[in-house]
């Protein structure tokens, strides 16, 4: 990579340094409303989110620093946002934060497993393309309803936050959901203040440690759900951004850290954490250098970022305690209509699947739970049931067909 004892010139350090702080802001800013709703849905109390955003932040930010470094790779991670939304979808579980906090823990167990033991991995794999997006896209469709729902709640105060995204979007779509989260806060201020409200104290940073409890329905109804979704949705593509770029991934020491800084993050708060998949194109691509063998700098760079950025989770957290109702989650819910278009695509793109992916997808949009499990792992089950019981005979019908009519066309 670099001669032995010799590193980049400063000069050729500008590019991926800058490359680093536009990955972080864009990474950060874009989701931090997403984790803090998933978490607050799921149990925790406001403090107790500031500190997950915060585990998580320090957690990934670890994690993408050490990589990259040991390396030499532009690795970078990030906290699992459609795990995110999917927690928000698990609210209606009726489950402690403590449980939750349990199923965050074994979550990241099984990402180090993954990494550990190769059969996890050929089991996950095993799972369809299709029914994991349709299971992701059923989580995302009632929180991208939030905007919708906020514009006729709270219009004055959702309002403005759509019309930033609209007027991003036609000019700088990069920077849509940062500006949107943006103004999302600056009007949270703005009605603190003009209500005469007091304002948040509890703006420093602060791990709030909570003691993980095990239960059959939080590992049903969150940890499995999690774990697929964060692999299928976040590790998996995390892994394809790279390789477009010319980037082999070690996927086994990937796991491990990811996993093992999801287990440390979980203790106080964090849900998972995985390798970025978006925004790992801003620290792998063009823009941070012309050379490829120096953008790890940019990896790095964006670690260190993270970490600054992670200071203000309590701040931010408070701010969005304050928020008027539904304001928030119509924040994330734009956040994730990006991600909603490509799981629904993905989902209903191949038409011998198209049964089996709208079926995962009504199950886990209805939000409707069963024995105290959650609508996604439901979803997931039924994807599969029709999957097997109905489009599989067709398939293999269709096939003996063709087979049959290539063989009286030889004669």
């Amino acid at each position: 990579m670099y001669p032995e004892g010799t590193s980049p010139r400063p000069s050729s350090l500008a590019r991926p340094v800058v490359a680093g702080l536009v990955t972080a802001l864009v990474g950060f800013t874009s989701s931090f409303a997403v984790v803090l709703a998933g978490l607050q849905a799921v149990g925790a109390s406001p403090t107790q989110a500031a500190s997950g955003l915060l585990a998580l932040t320090i957690a990934f930010s670890l994690c993408t620093i050490a990589l990259a470094w040991t390396t030499r790779l532009p690795i970078t991670t990030a906290w699992s946002t459609p795990g995110a939304a999917l927690l928000a979808a698990a609210g209606g579980l009726a489950l402690g934060w403590d449980e939750a906090v349990g199923a965050f823990l074994l979550c990241g167990l099984l990402i180090a497993l993954t990494g550990a033991v190769p059969a996890l991995g050929g089991l996950l794999a095993s799972i369809p393309v299709p029914l994991a997006q349709a299971m992701l896209a059923g989580v995302l469709f009632e929180l991208c309803l939030a905007p919708i729902t906020a514009l006729a709640t709270v219009p004055w105060q959702a309002g403005p936050v759509v019309l930033v995204w609209l007027a991003t979007m036609r000019w700088l779509p990069r920077w849509s959901v940062p500006a949107a989260m943006l103004a999302t806060l600056a009007v949270i201020g703005w009605q603190v203040g003009s209500a005469g409200t007091p304002w948040p104290t509890e703006v420093l940073p602060r791990l709030e440690f909570t003691a993980p409890r095990f239960t059959v329905e939080a590992f049903a109804g969150i940890t499995l759900p999690l774990f697929v979704v964060t692999m299928a949705s976040q590790n998996v593509p995390g892994v394809a951004v790279l390789a477009g770029f010319g980037y082999r991934i070690p996927w086994s020491a990937s796991m491990l850290a990811t996993g093992a800084g999801s287990v440390a993050a979980s203790l106080f708060g964090g849900h998972a954490i995985n390798l970025a998949a978006i925004s790992a194109a801003l620290a792998a691509g063009e823009e941070a250098g012309e050379d490829r063998d120096r953008r790890w700098v940019a990896a790095v760079s964006a670690g260190c970022f993270y970490l600054v950025l992670g200071l203000s989770s309590a701040a931010v957290a408070a701010l969005a305690a304050a928020a008027p109702a539904g304001l928030l989650a119509a924040a994330a819910g734009l956040a994730l209509l990006g991600t909603l278009g490509n799981a629904a695509s993905s989902a209903l793109a191949d038409p011998a699947s198209r049964l089996d992916a709208l079926t995962a997808f009504l199950v886990t949009a209805s939000g409707i739970g069963f024995a105290g499990v959650g609508a996604a792992f439901w979803g997931l089950v039924g994807g599969l049931a029709v999957r097997h019981l109905v489009e599989a005979p067709h398939r293999r019908a269709g096939a003996k067909g063709r087979t049959g009519a290539k063989g009286r066309a030889g004669t």
